[in-house]
């Protein structure tokens, strides 16, 4: 009877994230976070050039880690794929057009980042409740708010810009905890 209920209740049990892609995840955010919070003043434009390289780079390997877990875990494999895919064009389009992608970031890509962010952060929400702990739990609620402020405020000059701090905010809390809770999930 015992051996019973351990057979169902390993069966039922959700598929682990990995940590080491939690981890990842965690210290590019929080590298994001970073160059928006401490960059210098007096060296602007090379911060901005370095954030828009940084985030096409962010961008391409999140969505190349979003489709390695695909095969790992195949829950919700279809919004795996999807985020996979409009992330590593996103960041691929970033890295190929930089210049084009500074000039267009502060209005465009606002309501693109927008969409991205409640989309992914609601796939985060949804990987924390299956398993993937609190870390991406958090860091999708950030996502998902970040997104939706993004969104609806789309319209107004100068919206993006005023963004940053909160972007950066979320990017080192989130960042953070993402960091620590892949060193949980390692010893665990």
């Amino acid at each position: 009877m015992a051996t019973t209920s351990m057979t169902s209740t390993a069966a039922v049990e959700t598929p682990r994230h990995p940590w080491w892609l939690t981890l990842i995840q965690g210290i590019l955010a929080f590298i994001v976070g970073a160059i928006l919070l401490w960059a210098p003043a007096k060296d602007k434009v090379d911060a901005w050039q370095l954030l828009v390289w940084f985030l096409g780079f962010y961008w391409l390997v999140l969505g190349v880690l979003d489709i390695v877990h695909m095969f790992q875990d195949s829950t919700g494999w279809g919004w795996k794929l999807f985020m996979g895919i409009i992330s590593i064009l996103t960041g691929g389009y970033i890295l190929v057009y930089p210049a084009a992608s500074a000039l267009v970031l502060p209005q465009v890509f606002v309501l693109v980042l927008g969409i991205w962010g409640v989309i992914y952060g609601a796939m985060l929400i949804f990987l924390g409740f299956r398993g993937a702990g609190w870390g991406a739990t958090i860091m999708g609620i950030l996502g998902v708010i970040f997104g939706l402020v993004l969104v609806v405020n789309y319209g107004q000059p100068g919206w993006g810009l005023s963004m940053i701090w909160s972007a950066a905010v979320a990017g080192v809390v989130g960042g953070t905890f993402l960091v620590v809770r892949a060193f949980q999930e390692r010893t665990a």
